[in-house]
């Protein structure tokens, strides 16, 4: 898999040490490591990833995280100032998706540890919510829906239905949804929008099916809840996805991508407190003592919270919409470089994330050109596909023109090379014929291996 990076750099640690380091080493080599890694996204070549990119925002952050990152947020008695950041978080998190429109209940939330928690959480709480009717429960969801879904499945004993997409639209089938609901069928799961193409779930669609078979409509928000609702502001044809949209019940937007705070948070919205409450655990006879708690995370720093309201009262409504601005005209002149070529199609309708592939070669030779030139796109497959989520590094000056140079090079690359085998296919790129068991255990071994890799440093 390669030489660990830092082999040889940096002292190796199998032991605690007897004697402790000074601090004074400790932060240079931090300081040695984060100089080194930087670079890679400060340019506005990686896709993602980095979805702030100010280091000025992140000094901002880091202050706010200090004055309580030692507190331990479960201690509200002695730290108050908890339940005024998450209460907080997530009151202005409510009113960002149109909470204000729900009117026959009241509209709760959960910060949570990121979207794959606040999806883990949606699951739960349909789950506990539906067992009095239910010990089967099954959801549908899209194809394209992150595979947090399913991991949440597996974990608590949910089924998962995986309902097609349209291969021009890249939307759920809705037709396909309909025919699967059955009695145990606790939730509809729409994206808005998806990690692959950026595209949106029929939304107003979904929720009329959800509201005739009376359950739930999750809408999977992580990635466009604190930047999609600006985008309406601003003009942009984006359909209805929150609250405001009969028939949603739940929405998961993520604090930590286009909310520019911290890693490590995301908000989970209920547009029924009591669904929120079904998914708290409870343990009364413990000899220990009374205990609850409201997520499955224990403690958790308090430092995360105020970083988070930090982030979002600094930066109020005209600042993500100012930033939304840049992104979404930035997205819009990367899409036309890609359109310009025609060897290659955008997937469906995107939004600020967008996703493109060929017809005439392996688009995997595009990636392996632009690699070259300092690229970090996301591959894809079925078909093989690369997406660029834009974020605020690609809005500085000259990304946009680096990208339609390197871009038209990349395609005459892949023009040249379209009989050879891409080498970043061997990563990112789809099984020749459709997946089979052999391939799928190859794929596994060869993932497990790569992850173990990352994590193994040079033997002593």
């Amino acid at each position: 898999m390669g030489e660990f990076p830092y082999t040889g750099q940096f002292d190796i640690h199998r032991v605690l040490p007897e004697e402790g380091t000074d601090r004074t080493t400790i932060l240079d080599t931090l300081a040695t490591m984060s100089a080194i890694e930087n670079p890679v996204w400060e340019g506005g070549q990686c896709s993602g990833t980095m979805y702030c990119g100010d280091h000025d925002h992140y000094d901002f952050l880091n202050e706010a995280f200090s004055h309580f990152s030692y507190v331990n947020s479960l201690q509200r008695d002695m730290c108050p100032s908890s339940t005024k950041f998450e209460a907080e978080i997530i009151a202005m998190t409510l009113d960002l998706l149109g909470a204000q429109h729900v009117s026959d209940s009241t509209p709760a939330g959960l910060v949570t540890s990121g979207g794959s928690g606040s999806i883990a959480h949606a699951v739960l709480a349909y789950r506990e919510h539906n067992r009095s009717t239910t010990d089967r429960p099954n959801i549908i969801k899209p194809e394209t829906a992150h595979p947090a879904f399913s991991k949440a499945g597996s974990l608590f004993g949910v089924e998962m239905r995986i309902a097609p997409v349209d291969p021009v639209s890249t939307q759920v089938d809705l037709d396909w949804v309909r025919a699967h609901i059955d009695a145990n069928t606790v939730a509809l799961i729409g994206s808005a929008c998806n990690y692959g193409y950026g595209t949106i779930d029929p939304i107003g669609e979904l929720g009329a099916i959800a509201q005739e078979h009376e359950i739930g409509l999750h809408v999977d928000s992580c990635l466009g809840g604190f930047i999609l609702p600006f985008g309406q502001e601003l003009g942009y044809d984006i359909a209805p996805f929150d609250f405001s949209v009969p028939g949603v019940t739940t929405i998961s937007a993520d604090t930590h991508k286009y909310g520019y705070a911290l890693k490590g948070t995301s908000v989970l919205c209920f547009a029924d407190q009591a669904v929120r409450d079904s998914q708290y655990f409870f343990l009364t006879d413990w000899s220990g003592g009374k205990y609850c708690s409201p997520g499955m995370d224990g403690s958790r720093s308090a430092g995360l919270l105020a970083a988070t309201w930090a982030a979002m009262v600094h930066l109020g409504r005209s600042g993500y919409r100012r930033y939304a601005d840049e992104i979404f005209s930035t997205s819009k002149a990367m899409q036309e470089a890609v359109l310009s070529h025609s060897s290659l199609r955008i997937m469906g309708e995107p939004s600020f994330l967008f996703s493109f592939t060929s017809d005439d070669f392996d688009v995997y030779h595009v990636n392996d050109f632009l690699r070259t030139r300092g690229w970090r796109l996301n591959g894809q497959q079925y078909p093989n596909a690369l997406h660029m989520a834009v974020t605020r590094p690609q809005t500085q000056p000259g990304v946009v023109e680096r990208w339609r140079v390197d871009l038209a090079d990349g395609v005459a690359y892949a023009l040249e090379h379209r009989d050879d085998v891409a080498r970043s296919g061997a990563i990112y790129g789809g099984v020749a014929g459709g997946p089979n068991d052999e391939a799928d255990a190859f794929i596994k071994y060869f993932m497990a291996e790569m992850m173990d890799d990352q994590l193994r440093i040079p033997a002593l």
